[in-house]
C-alpha cells in the first residue's frame, strides 16, 4: 500500500503528477474545459469551477489547476454528472469533430438518461386561459414529475 500525504493523496498520485508537469505546458482547467466545449465561455468555465462543480480526484479544484494527460475530470451540470479523461491537454479551442482527440466521454448512460428525461417531461399542457397553477395544481404536478424521474 502506498504512503499517504495529509488529506489522504498518495504519493504515487503525486509522483505522476510531477512526471506530467516536467513534459507537457501548464494547462489551466478553465481554459482546457472551454477549449473542449464542455462550457461555452471561460468565465462560466471558472464560474463552476468556483461554485465546486468541477471534481478530479474527488477533490474540487479551482480554475488555475493545472490539467494533466490522463486525468479523469467530473463535471457537475445538474442534473447530470459528466466524467471524461483527458487524452491530451490542450489551450485553444477546437472544433467539435476534433473534441474526441483530446477527451473521451466516461459518462454512464443512466446519467444521459436522467437528461433526456428531464427534458421530456418539462412542458406540462395547460387549456388556454387556465392561467397559472393553483398551489395544489401545482404540487400535483411536482408528484407526478418526481414519480416520473424516479
Amino acid at each position: 500500500m502506498a504512503a499517504k500525504r495529509p488529506g489522504g493523496v498518495t504519493l504515487g498520485i503525486i509522483d505522476f503528477i510531477l512526471q506530467n508537469m516536467a513534459d507537457k505546458k501548464n494547462i489551466r482547467i478553465d481554459k482546457f474545459l472551454w477549449s473542449v466545449r464542455i462550457f461555452k465561455t471561460r468565465s462560466i468555465a471558472s464560474d463552476e469551477c468556483r461554485k465546486g462543480r468541477i471534481i478530479i480526484y474527488d477533490v474540487q479544484v479551482k480554475p488555475s489547476r493545472i490539467v494533466l494527460k490522463n486525468e479523469i475530470i467530473t463535471v457537475k451540470k445538474p442534473p447530470v454528472n459528466y466524467s471524461f479523461r483527458v487524452i491530451e491537454p490542450i489551450e485553444n479551442r477546437v472544433g467539435a469533430k476534433l473534441v474526441e482527440q483530446f477527451i473521451e466521454d466516461l459518462t454512464p448512460a443512466g446519467e444521459k438518461l436522467k437528461l433526456e428525461l428531464g427534458q421530456s417531461g418539462g412542458i406540462v399542457y395547460r387549456d388556454k386561459g387556465t392561467g397559472r397553477p393553483t398551489k395544489k395544481e401545482r404540487r400535483q404536478i411536482d408528484r407526478i414529475k418526481d414519480n416520473f424521474q424516479d
